[in-house]
């Protein structure tokens, strides 16, 4: 009798996905990534409050907070590698693992893209499940539609660290203002010099009495979103926590393309569209 046991054919295999919790606790939660989260072996949880992380809990038994890995000094981008390190143990254990993360999993967001590519590459299944991000808020509590002029939306050390063209005929939206300026990956606030030269490079495009906007999205369903309106000259001085995005509306109009309009008008004659040419004036985009 052979007592060989040969594995069987459809043996489970680790898989991972990566599913957002949305901004605002349990109500940006969508049905799939709540069915990620609650079918999954393990969860892996790097979210913005604990007790975001205690709600977790009850959908999932096992929520391993990822929080504790943070040290005040030691570089995020270590920290980052220590997540992906932590949840490939468990894939490689043939456990259906699901990380999630604040907002939208793939927005600033360095571990949830690595995993996914270190997975795909040993042949494990990975899949990102779409999030409600701060962006998508940003629209909402702004009354902000990217489609009529444009966004450019940057990481706000970008403009410290490398030249950068801002498009002042479009909404301009910074991100990660806390950390402005740190190229150490070790802090989680820099101090406020560093946000006076964000604003002195911002002086370069924009006047001092240019209006913005400081936003912060609310993450608990008791909150609003906190929205102060100032010029650039006073955000400096602006009540600050470090997780607040600026919002640089436009500071000129869209400037019409004579040429392209005219070789469309030409075009729109060749193939008779039957459409006038419209008004420079005339939005560029409507929609329903």
């Amino acid at each position: 009798m052979n007592t060989d046991v040969e594995p069987a054919k459809n043996e489970p295999r680790g898989s991972i996905a990566c599913v957002g919790m949305g901004i605002t606790l349990g109500s940006h939660l969508t049905p799939l990534s709540r069915s990620h989260i609650e079918q999954a072996d393990v969860v892996f949880a790097a979210l913005s409050d604990h007790v975001v992380e205690l709600w977790l809990q009850r959908l999932n038994p096992d929520v391993r907070s990822l929080q504790p890995y943070y040290k005040p000094g030691k570089s995020r981008m270590k920290t980052y590698r220590e997540w992906v390190d932590l949840m490939m143990v468990e894939v490689r254990a043939g456990k259906r693992v699901c990380a999630v993360f604040y907002g939208h999993p793939g927005i600033f967001a360095w571990s949830p893209h690595k995993v996914i590519e270190v997975a795909r590459a040993e042949g494990y299944q990975a899949h990102m499940e779409a999030g409600i991000s701060a962006e998508d808020c940003l629209y909402a509590d702004l009354g902000i539609d990217p489609g009529r002029v444009g966004c450019q939306h940057l990481e706000a050390s970008q403009l410290l660290f490398f030249e950068r063209n801002l498009d002042t005929t479009a909404h301009v939206i910074l991100w990660q203002l806390g950390v402005v300026g740190d190229r150490s990956l070790g802090r989680f606030r820099t101090p406020d010099a560093y946000r006076e030269l964000l604003v002195e490079r911002l002086r370069e495009d924009y006047p001092a009495d240019h209006g913005v906007i400081v936003y912060r999205a609310p993450t608990l369903p008791i909150e609003g979103p906190h929205i102060q309106r100032m010029t650039l000259g006073e955000f400096v001085g602006a009540e600050f926590t470090g997780q607040e995005t600026l919002v640089l509306p436009p500071l000129h109009p869209l400037k019409p393309n004579l040429v392209m309009r005219a070789r469309l008008d030409a075009l729109d004659a060749e193939h008779g569209s039957g459409i006038e040419p419209a008004s420079p004036t005339i939005a560029v985009k409507e929609k329903i």
